[in-house]
C-alpha cells in the first residue's frame, strides 16, 4: 500500500495536480464490484469509501459502519474521516485534485471539493498504471420471465415514455446498471454479489431503446430475440453515436450519470432533468415479486434456522469466524435456488462483532469462544429473491448488562416492525422509535437503522431506507432492512437484521416480516418486555415454525418448537 502511494505522488507533477481522489465505486457506480481502487491505494476494504492522496497528507473518508476497520486497515497511513467531513471539504484548501471523470457525478464533485479546491479531469485512471484492473466482461446477460417478475419490460418502458413525454424531453439516459437490469428483466454476472448487468441505457419518448453493452455478452438476448442486434451499442462507439440522436432534449441521473458522460451528451443536447425515475418505480415490489420474495425467504431461514441449531446445540469443536460462515453457506447450499451470497458474510466473535462490517479472514480471524456472544450478518440470491439477516447468538450464560442491551435492541427492532407507517410514514421518523429504547441508557449506533433491499438485485438499494435523514414517503411493495444495534468497542457487538415489506389492508399500511428465522432467546431479559413486545415475539417465532418447520429435522423442529 505504501508504496502504491509512493508510485501515485511520483505522478503529481507530470499531470500538474497537487493530489489525486481515489473512491470506491467504479464506473458503473456499484457498491460491490470487481474493481476496488480505493483498497489498492489504501488497503481498506469496506464497502463504503474515498480516499484523497495530497503530496504531505492522506484522507479517508468512510461512515460509522467502518470506525474501527479503516483504523486498522488504513489508520497508518491515512487520517480518518466520516463522510460528513467530505460536504464542502475544508480539511484543505486552494489545491487542485485530479480525479477519473468516469467515477464522479458532478454533483459530488461539486458538493465535495468545489467550494475550497480545484478539479481537473484526467482521463487515465492513475491507479490503473499502478496495478491494472481485469474484470471478466464476456459472461453473457441473461432475461428474466414475466412469470417471475411479474410485469413485462414493454410494460416498463410505456412508463418511462410518458415520463419522458411529460417532462418534454426526447431521451434518458439509464445509466445505473440495476435500473437497466429492472427495466428490460435482464441480469447479469458483473458483481461478485448481485446478479447486475453491466450495462446503460438510452430510451428515447417514442420508446426506441439503445442498450450500451459489450455485444459478446448480449448474444443470448439476441439469440431469444429477446433484443434485437441493432437495438444493442457497443460502449466504444458510444461517444460517437450519441451525435447521430435527433432530438434535444436529455434527462439524466445525478447519483449514477458520471461526469464523463454528462458531458458527451451535453455536447449536443440539453439536460433538463436529473433523475432516473425507475429508482422509484423499482422500489415498489409488484405482487408477484413480494411472493417470490417471501419464498426465498423461507428457503433462507430454513438454512439459517439449521445453521443456529448446530452452532449452538451440535457443534462442540472448536471452530473459527471463517468456518462458521463457510458452514452457514454450505446450508444455504443445500438447497439448489441458492446462487451466492448477497454480500461477504459478517462473522463477528467478541470484540470482533463490535466492528460492524467486520470480514473475517483466514490470516487474522479468531476461534469462537463459548463465553463470548457472536454476530453473524449474511445473505443469500437465490433463483428469485434477495435476502439479509443478522443474528447475535451466545453459547453461555451472559451478564445481564449484554442482555439488557440486547433487549434494548430487540424493544427497537418491534418497535420498527409493528410501526403504524400511516402515521410515521419515512425512514427518518422511523429511526426514532429504533434508537428510543438505547437513548434511554445513554446508548446508540453509528449506522442506519435499514435500507432499501432489491428483487433479485443489490442488497442495498433505495430509494427509501430508515436513517436519520431519510425523507422518501414509505409506499406499499417496498422492501426494508430492520436492523437496530450497539457495539462497545474491543468487547461486543449486537444486531438483530430482519427484512420487512409494506403491506396494505383496509387502507392500513403496516411492515409484514419477510425473514423466517428464530431470534436468541437466550440474550433477552424478559422483565424489560412489555405484554405487547412479548406477544409479538410469541407471534413471530409461531410463524417462522408455521412456515420453516416441515423443511427441518426431528431434533431442529423440536428446538425451533421450545422458542415459540
Amino acid at each position: 500500500m505504501k508504496k502504491n502511494i509512493e508510485i501515485l505522488k511520483k505522478k503529481f507533477e507530470k499531470y500538474k495536480i497537487d493530489g489525486y481522489v481515489v473512491p470506491k465505486n467504479d464506473d458503473y457506480f456499484t457498491e460491490y464490484s470487481k474493481i476496488n481502487r480505493l483498497k489498492i491505494i489504501s488497503n481498506f476494504s469496506g464497502s463504503a469509501g474515498l480516499a484523497v492522496i495530497l503530496k504531505k497528507k492522506n484522507y479517508l473518508f468512510t461512515d460509522g459502519r467502518y470506525t474501527i476497520q479503516s483504523q486498522t486497515e488504513s489508520g497508518k497511513n491515512f487520517k480518518i474521516y466520516d463522510f460528513e467531513k467530505l460536504i464542502n471539504c475544508s480539511l484543505f484548501k486552494n489545491l487542485t485534485l485530479g480525479i477519473d471523470p468516469k467515477l464522479f457525478t458532478n454533483s459530488q464533485i461539486k458538493n465535495f471539493f468545489l467550494k475550497n479546491n480545484k478539479i481537473k479531469y484526467i482521463n487515465k485512471n492513475l491507479i490503473d498504471e499502478i496495478k491494472k484492473q481485469r474484470e471478466n466482461f464476456n459472461t453473457p446477460f441473461f432475461s428474466l420471465n414475466k412469470k417471475i417478475v411479474g410485469e413485462s419490460s414493454s410494460s416498463k418502458i410505456n412508463k418511462i415514455s410518458k415520463y419522458l413525454k411529460k417532462n418534454k424531453s426526447d431521451y434518458i439516459f439509464i445509466s445505473a446498471p440495476e435500473n437497466v437490469a429492472w427495466i428490460l428483466n435482464i441480469r447479469g454476472k458483473d458483481s461478485p454479489n448481485s446478479p447486475i448487468p453491466n450495462s446503460r441505457l438510452i430510451i428515447s419518448k417514442t420508446k426506441k431503446i439503445l442498450l450500451i453493452s459489450k455485444k459478446e455478452k448480449c448474444k443470448n438476448l439476441i439469440k431469444k430475440k429477446y433484443i434485437k442486434s441493432n437495438q444493442i451499442l457497443n460502449i466504444n462507439q458510444f461517444p460517437n453515436e450519441i451525435y447521430k440522436l435527433r432530438g434535444k432534449k436529455f434527462i439524466i441521473d445525478d447519483k449514477s450519470c458520471s461526469i464523463f458522460y454528462e458531458n458527451l451528451i451535453n455536447s449536443k443536447f440539453k439536460i433538463v432533468s436529473r433523475e432516473d425515475p425507475s429508482y422509484f418505480l423499482k422500489a415498489i415490489k409488484n405482487k408477484t415479486e413480494i411472493d417470490n420474495m417471501i419464498n426465498a425467504h423461507i428457503l433462507d431461514g430454513v438454512a439459517l434456522t439449521k445453521f443456529i441449531f448446530w452452532i449452538k446445540k451440535i457443534n462442540k469443536n472448536k471452530i473459527t469466524e471463517v468456518e462458521a460462515a463457510r458452514k452457514l453457506e454450505k446450508f444455504r447450499k443445500m438447497n439448489k435456488s441458492f446462487l451466492y451470497p448477497s454480500f461477504d458474510t459478517i462473522a463477528g466473535s467478541g470484540k470482533n462483532g463490535a466492528i460492524v462490517h467486520y470480514r473475517a479472514i483466514n490470516e487474522s480471524c479468531k476461534n469462537i469462544n463459548r463465553k463470548d456472544i457472536f454476530l453473524c450478518d449474511s445473505g443469500g440470491q437465490y433463483k428469485y429473491g434477495t435476502t439479509d439477516v443478522t443474528r447475535t447468538i451466545c453459547f453461555s450464560n451472559q451478564s445481564q448488562t449484554i442482555k439488557n442491551i440486547f433487549t434494548k435492541v430487540l424493544k427497537g427492532h418491534i418497535a420498527v416492525a409493528t410501526t403504524n407507517i400511516n402515521k410515521d410514514n419515512t425512514g427518518k421518523k422511523i429511526d426514532k422509535r429504533a434508537r428510543k429504547f438505547l437513548k434511554e441508557s445513554n446508548l446508540d449506533y453509528a449506522h442506519g437503522t435499514g435500507h432499501g433491499v432489491g428483487f433479485f438485485l443489490n442488497v442495498h438499494e433505495g430509494p427509501q431506507s430508515i436513517t436519520k435523514m431519510n425523507k422518501i414517503i414509505i409506499k406499499p411493495g417496498m422492501i426494508l432492512s430492520n436492523e437496530p444495534g450497539y457495539y462497545k468497542k474491543d468487547h461486543f457487538g449486537i444486531r438483530i437484521e430482519n427484512l420487512v415489506y409494506v403491506d396494505k389492508k383496509n387502507r392500513k399500511l403496516f411492515f409484514k416480516n419477510l425473514t423466517m428465522a428464530p431470534i436468541e432467546k437466550d440474550l433477552i431479559n424478559f422483565d424489560l418486555l412489555t405484554v405487547s413486545e412479548k406477544d409479538y415475539l410469541f407471534k413471530y417465532h409461531l410463524n417462522v415454525y408455521s412456515k420453516i418447520s416441515k423443511y427441518l429435522k426431528q431434533n431442529e423442529k423440536k428446538w425451533l418448537a421450545s422458542l415459540i
